[in-house]
């Protein structure tokens, strides 16, 4: 009888995990019991019983990257039918730290700061407060994860286990858990999946944990494929586990884009003009596909409001205003340069740009519990998109002297208040300029318009960037981005790592140096970790279904904010800059799918998927949260058409971009 475990390595030799057992039988109740080991065979297969299962598991020797492939078959002899899911199960070695854990696009280290007010799942020893999603496991459905992977590190390294998000026993699970006893953490997959101890689903109140089950019938039969990996003790080795897997899945995973990218960049930019802009010179941030519904008060559900940046304004208006010049459409032209003028128009008292216009009340502050807080992404997202507005021609610097001013007071704001070691703030008082936070990474933003700006920098502008992009790049090498959204506090977000990317490459552009072209790569990695890899499978009958929506390529929103979303096409540009500077074609070919997939459900005509010629959903749900999965928000945002713009016109600038992504 073998009982030996089977040791899990690096190709250095380092023994970073093992497996204990064949397999474990989860039971309906929530029972597991393992699987009793009864030897191996001649060819290294190992052997396990539980009640009436047999399990046969084929470890292929490790590759040169310390990668395993497991074929475990699973026979049902018992004389009923049963119900049962089947989990295999890697333990982590003992470490007085703990594990850092990553499933990606849904969890990242203790995945919460333990002071944040928002309430949704956070990792930490010991601890079994559910009713505050507070726990020291975690197992997850496959389709939060945007490859179904995960990943924990502890002691000399960590590990990695994928599995296919379905298979014959449904659609799989992966998780972590970890005992404070022992010290040791352990991941799984199982088969079909458990979401545990609750599950969330985008509210704070958890819903009751979620126990799937397959109905074994005697003599049935069933092969179970997983991957496990043995990884070094440098986080940033998820990379290539994600680009291999991306590599070998995207083939099972088809494209289908509606439009071209010509067709897609006409019908955003009408979308923005006939639906979004108002007077006086505003995108309106959201407007209803049902254009007869009102709300509870009798108005328009359309949101009467205008951030800087972010969710409405100068980058979308950037985007109208450089298609209306490519395409000789004045109205277009005129109403892109109308909106820039209003936001340049009236500057808060501390010298910067404003938050967010109010049909009702005119200027005021960001979305934020302090009072006249101004976040960093925001402005300085605005900024950047100004920046380039200007960068036009001489002509539009002549003719809008205001921007050129708004842009420096601005700039000259968050310069002057940066602290010595390069922190630019992720938040600053509107009436005086005083930060009001320090924490997190929103004030990384700042780097790409202070970078951008040799126009009017004189060296200073350069300098505060130099000294940001030093003090932020820890962040980047520890993969714990946080804070770019105003929504979603001090959460890891997939547009954190969209300014990551476009300040490195900024910096990168800049100075020629290497050290940013690295962190813009590891940044680039870290984003990624967002995007789907594969087409998940919405229920029959659900709009998503029907419409024959292909998930890869779009990026789940955040851990707090489980659904898909279109905003990185914003850095569209910037990674097939990387791809250029790195001779890696890998980060243009992603940059390509995320174009590819938004080119679905762009409405090409009045009554498209209920919607209005031009409008795009801010939210596609592929997982159960907010709303069943399937289903699509039926209502266009204003950075969700004109994300869609900004990319398409960096495509047609860039050929490299229209190739079609594979």
């Amino acid at each position: 009888m073998s009982t030996v475990p089977l040791e899990l390595r690096t190709p250095d030799g380092t023994v970073v995990g093992r497996v204990e057992h064949v397999a474990e039988l989860l039971l309906p109740d929530g029972r597991a019991e393992r699987f009793l080991d009864v030897g191996s065979a001649p060819d290294g297969t190992l052997r396990g019983t539980c009640r009436g299962f047999r399990a046969d598991a084929r470890w292929s020797p490790p590759d040169r990257s310390g990668r395993r492939t497991l074929r475990l078959t699973v026979r049902y002899d018992g004389t009923d039918v049963a119900d049962a899911s089947i989990r295999v199960r890697c333990e982590l070695p003992p470490d007085d730290d703990p594990p850092w854990w990553l499933v990606p696009g849904a969890f990242y280290g203790a995945n919460r700061p333990a002071d944040s007010p928002l309430a949704f799942p956070r990792f930490e020893v010991g601890a079994r407060d559910y009713d505050r999603l507070v726990s020291d496991h975690w197992a997850l459905r496959a389709d939060r994860a945007a490859t179904p992977a995960v990943f924990g590190w502890a002691g000399p390294g960590g590990l990695a286990m994928l599995a296919p998000e379905t298979t014959a026993l449904g659609m799989t699970g992966m998780g972590f858990a970890h005992d404070a006893g022992t010290r040791r953490g352990t991941l799984h997959l199982t088969f079909p999946f458990r979401e545990e101890p609750v599950s969330y689903d985008g509210s704070p109140s958890p819903r009751p944990a979620e126990r799937a089950s397959h109905r074994w019938v005697p003599g049935e039969e069933v092969i179970l494929e997983a991957v496990v990996h043995a990884l070094g003790a440098d986080r940033h080795g998820y990379a290539p586990v994600l680009r291999a897997e991306h590599a070998r899945s995207r083939a099972e995973a088809p494209l289908r884009p509606w439009v071209g990218v010509e067709e897609a960049a006409d019908l955003a930019a009408d979308g923005l003009c006939r639906w979004h802009y108002a007077e006086p010179g505003v995108l309106l941030e959201t407007v209803g596909f049902d254009r007869g519904i009102a709300g509870r008060d009798g108005l328009s559900v359309d949101r009467q409001a205008m951030h800087v940046g972010w969710l409405s304004g100068i980058p979308w208006a950037y985007a109208l205003l450089v298609h209306g010049r490519r395409r000789a459409r004045g109205e277009e032209v005129r109403r892109a340069e109308r909106v820039i003028d209003f936001v340049c128009a009236e500057l808060s008292p501390s010298g910067s740009l404003w938050g967010v216009w109010y049909a009702e009340k005119g200027w005021t502050q960001s979305w934020s519990s302090r009072p006249h807080a101004l976040q960093s992404r925001t402005l300085a997202e605005a900024s950047l998109f100004l920046l380039r507005a200007l960068e036009l021609g001489p002509e539009v610097r002549l003719r809008h002297p205001r921007w050129s001013d708004a842009l420096r007071s601005t700039l000259d704001v968050v310069a002057a208040r940066q602290r010595a070691d390069g922190n630019l703030g992720s938040a600053h008082h509107a009436l005086t300029g005083d930060v009001l936070s320090w924490d997190g990474t929103a004030g990384l933003a700042w780097v790409g318009p202070l970078a951008e700006a040799s126009r009017w920098d004189g060296g200073a502008y350069l300098a505060a960037a130099l000294r940001a992009g030093e003090y932020y790049a820890s962040f980047v090498e520890d993969g714990l981005l946080h804070g770019a959204p105003e929504d979603v506090d001090a959460a890891p977000t997939s547009e954190d790592g969209y300014v990551a990317v476009m300040s490195y490459v900024a910096l990168h552009r800049r100075t020629g140096d290497p050290r940013w072209l690295d962190l813009a790569r590891r940044a680039a990695d870290w984003m990624l970790t967002f995007r789907y890899t594969y087409n998940t499978t919405f229920p029959a009958g659900t709009l998503l279904d029907v419409y024959d929506f292909r998930t890869r390529g779009a990026d789940n929103a955040s851990p707090p904010n489980p659904h898909l979303h279109a905003y990185g096409l914003v850095c569209t540009v910037e990674l097939a800059e990387l791809s250029a500077a790195t001779g890696d074609d890998h980060y243009v070919e992603r940059a390509r799918e995320t174009l590819a997939c938004f080119r679905q459900l762009i409405a090409r005509f009045d009554g498209d998927f209920n919607a209005y010629r031009g409008m795009a959903s801010e939210r596609y749900y592929q997982t159960e949260a907010f709303q069943p999965k399937g289903m699509l928000l039926t209502l266009s945002h204003a950075w969700s058409v004109g994300v869609l713009l900004l990319a398409c016109e960096g495509a047609i600038a860039r050929p490299e971009l229209l190739v079609p992504a594979r």
